[in-house]
Formats: C-alpha cells, structure tokens, sequence
C-alpha cells in the first residue's frame, strides 16, 4: 500500500533545516483527570501560519535537487494554507507560483497571495472547476503541480514537526494530530511510530474522512460540514493515510463541533492564544471525551501527551 517511511521524514528534515521555524512547545494546564501531563506544539507560529510551510519547502527543494523544479515554476489550487505555503516556499526557492482560486475567493486571501509573489488566477464559480484550471495549466506550461496533502514529499515535509517535538520531549507517550486530507497526520504519525509514541488522529464529526475510510476499509467520499471544514473538510482521505492510519498505535477519534468551538475559546481565554477551528480540533479531543461511542480521547494517569494546534490563519475578532 501507499505510504511514506521514516527515512522520508529525516532526509525532509534535513531538507527544510533553516528553511522553517522550529516548534516552540509550551505547557498546558491538565485537562483529563489523572494529571496527564499535556503539551502544546505551537506550530501556528510557523511561517505563513500553518505545518503547510514543511511540506511546501520539502517538496520544492527536493525537486530543486534532482533538477526537476521547471522553469515555469509550481502550481496549486487553493486559497487556504497550502496555497499560501506553496506561495512563500516558492518564492524563497525564486520560482514562479500560479495559484488558482474560484472566483468568489475572498478579496483578504487573494491579497495575501500576492503578497508571496503569486500569480492568482480566479478561474470558475467552485474550488473544483480552480482545480481543473490548474491541471490544464500544469499539463500546458509545463508548471509542476503541487497538492496540498496528497503527496509523499508533502506529508514527509508535514514530519518534520514530529522530530523536533520528539528531540523536546524524548519521554512523550501520544501525540494528538487533526486530520483533513491527512498530509499532516501521515508525516507525524510515520515518525510518531518510528519512536513508539501513539498518535490520536482527530477529526469534526462530520468532516470525518480518515474515520470513514477506516470504517470501511477504504478510501471513500463523505459529506463535509463542519466549523472546521475551511482546513479539514476534505471529502476524502489520501491512501497514505489510511494506510498509515491502520498501523498499530494510532486511534482515530471524533469531536463534535461544539466541542471545537469550545476548545478554541478555552485557548484564547487561558492562553491568549488564537487558532483556527482545524486547530483547536487535536485538544477538543481531550477537552470532550465521553466513556463511549468513539469521541475524545482520554489520557491515562501520568500520561505525557502533545496536542498539535497546527495553525492559526483565523479571524481573532471571531473570539470573545
């Protein structure tokens, strides 16, 4: 089956070193009975905003070295983190990026874009008929098409993160990870596993693609709705991540979107903290968890766990 191996995950780590920020960690107060010791990975500090600067760096320099970065550049079709990391890495590497968007992208994405260097092409009324634009524009430029999570190179740059938490805290006994398309998930679940740390792979109820798959052995098509669907709502999840989603010492767990909503808040309130509902997804894990029925995740006395807020590209007035 598809998938990536830790080897994947140190030469990406070697790839991005000095190109992305390292994650600062910072203790949180417990938040399960049993005094759980609980961290936070603070990669919403990353540049752009979000883990999507790992994978976007990996997958431009790895094919800088084997001199398959065209001169046309790379493209990508999407307004939200990947775009935007696919946007910065590009212009740090000195390429050209052509970012496609529907045409009712919001005025603030678009900006931003062109703040990286892009080229923003709106093209179409969905994200769908942005996508298909992309790949006529790959196949007749010669541009290279980069994915916002289905790609080896993306996922393994997305691993980084889980080596330098690793390399922090040695002793960490799970790590807990939102799932989308399952980019990030797949990078830190492949090194979470190499150093025998759990992974709790944590999705909205009804956003629940990873979930789905698992349940049905397959990758299959859900219905995506959900506070957190602007950064997890994919309708599917990647191979990779099923396939690494069936090792063991992962769980898959899901939160209601009241719970996301609430976690966020709570972040905010006692850390003044500012995160996107994808974010606030990983603690929502621990913050609702009932005895039954799949939700949450309930760490054992003792246990030393790190929840992931993976970015933070959100409207801070939205909080209270």
């Amino acid at each position: 089956m598809p998938g990536i191996t830790y080897d994947d995950v140190k030469q990406a780590a070697d790839r991005v070193a000095g190109h992305v920020r390292p994650v600062a960690l910072a203790p949180a107060d417990p938040v399960s009975e049993g005094g759980a010791e609980i961290w936070l990975a603070l990669e919403y500090l990353q540049y752009t905003g979000s883990f999507k600067a790992r994978g976007a760096q990996n997958f431009l320099r790895a094919h800088r070295a084997s001199g398959t970065l065209p001169a046309a550049g790379v493209t990508i079709a999407s307004g939200g983190n990947a775009g935007l990391a696919c946007a910065w890495a590009a212009r740090q590497q000195g390429v050209r990026a052509t970012v496609f968007l529907p045409e009712s992208a919001p005025p603030v994405k678009v900006g931003r874009l062109r703040s990286y260097g892009a080229d923003v092409r709106l093209t179409g009324a969905t994200y769908g008929e942005a996508l298909a634009a992309c790949e006529e524009f790959a196949a007749t430029s010669g541009a290279l098409a980069s994915h916002a999570y289905d790609h080896p190179l993306i996922a393994a740059g997305a691993g980084t993160l889980m080596e330098e938490i690793h390399a922090r805290l040695p002793e960490l006994d799970t790590v807990v990870v939102s799932v989308g398309g399952g980019g990030l998930f797949t990078g830190v679940a492949t090194a979470a596993l190499h150093h025998g740390v759990r992974v709790v792979a944590v999705e909205p109820e009804n956003c629940r693609a990873l979930n789905a798959a698992l349940e049905a052995g397959r990758v299959v098509d859900v219905p995506v709705d959900s506070v957190a669907a602007d950064s997890l709502g994919a309708s599917r999840a990647s191979a990779m991540a099923l396939s690494t989603a069936g090792r063991d010492g992962v769980r898959s767990v899901l939160v209601p979107d009241t719970a996301i909503t609430a976690a966020r808040q709570s972040l905010w309130d006692g850390h003044r903290i500012a995160v996107e509902h994808a974010a606030s997804t990983a603690l929502a894990a621990l913050t609702h968890a009932p005895e039954e029925g799949g939700y949450g995740y309930r760490p054992g006395p003792g246990e030393r766990v790190c929840v992931v807020l993976c970015g933070a590209n959100t409207d801070p007035g939205s909080l209270s």
